[in-house]
């Protein structure tokens, strides 16, 4: 299915979605990206639907050809005070901050959203399988966070980080289980091990 360019012809619209919602450990990502209106890319979906070089191929085109992007993160111990969903909601908040061009209309992957600077904002569910900018926002979210997961995998290897991204594999729990938890992870959620199917649906590479 074609993504769509825009909710309405009639705004500038900032697309945002987040990554590690769901991860045991690393920061949780945001991005926000406003598109051109000439934006054009058939290979562009959900970030989750795409290979780790597929994605990487697309994150040099996204950032050249949109008209303006940006991304945020929040650490282990913001989520840890604050819980993932609003740790996430900020994230998007700080990305569209960091924007020079003010959006009129956000669009939101997912269905939880808070108010942001005054500005309408559409909540959509599996946004990033509809629309170009949000998808965007998720692969230039994604390929931020995978890189990040992947070189603090050089100083803790047991976990698996490169493989995993922080997500609650077989392996990473059995290190967590072994070697108990690292800096990096968030001290908030279950790192117990126990192999649990919903913790690994999101981790692709």
């Amino acid at each position: 299915m074609k993504l769509l360019n825009s909710w309405s012809n009639r705004f500038v619209e900032a697309g945002c979605d987040e990554v590690g919602r769901g991860c045991l450990c690393g920061p949780v990502v945001a991005a926000s990206v406003i598109l051109d209106k000439n934006f054009n890319q058939n290979l562009v979906n959900d970030s989750k639907k795409l290979t780790f070089k597929t994605r990487l191929q697309l994150d040099s085109y996204i950032k050249e050809n949109v008209k303006e992007f940006a991304i945020a993160e929040l650490s282990p111990s913001f989520i840890d005070q604050h819980n993932i969903l609003n740790a996430s909601i900020q994230a998007m908040h700080d990305a569209l901050r960091q924007l020079t061009i003010r959006p009129e209309l956000i669009l939101v992957d997912g269905n939880r959203f808070k108010p942001y600077d005054f500005t309408p904002h559409q909540c959509i569910v599996k946004g990033d399988e509809k629309f170009l900018s949000i998808a965007c926002a998720s692969i230039l979210a994604k390929n931020y966070r995978d890189r990040l997961m992947i070189k603090l995998h050089d100083n803790f290897p047991e976990y698996g980080w490169n493989t995993n991204m922080g997500y609650g594999t077989k392996q990473h729990r059995e290190a967590l289980n072994k070697y108990g938890p690292t800096v990096h992870h968030r001290q908030s959620f279950r790192l117990d091990y126990s192999e649990d199917k919903n913790d690994t649906k999101n981790c692709s590479k």
